[in-house]
């Protein structure tokens, strides 16, 4: 409807098209759902394109979000690892010391 392509929404919704359905939608599909004029297909054609590429984009921006994320994490780890390791040295060394007393 923000494409002034309303003429199109009954027969949309009536082969249940949705937000899925409609980015695997191509020019012989869109022809099929009664879309005759070649100028309505184009804007629709572009408007899916710009859409697939707002995803993909935001796609990339998640996926470098997690990575981001697991690397933190990897090195909060490292870091409990190494303070693990050097608090129980601190006791292994103070035992030795309270023994040889």
């Amino acid at each position: 409807m923000s494409l002034n392509l309303e003429q199109y929404v009954s027969e949309f919704s009536a082969q249940n098209i949705n937000g899925e359905h409609l980015l695997q939608l191509d020019g012989s599909k869109l022809k099929a759902l009664g879309m005759t004029s070649s100028q309505d297909r184009a804007i629709i054609k572009r408007k899916l394109k710009e859409m697939k590429a707002s995803l993909e984009k935001a796609r990339k921006a998640q996926e470098k979000m997690e990575k981001q994320r697991e690397k933190l994490r990897k090195k909060e780890q490292e870091q409990l690892q190494r303070r693990s390791k050097k608090t129980d040295k601190c006791l292994s060394d103070a035992t030795e010391g309270t023994n040889e007393q």
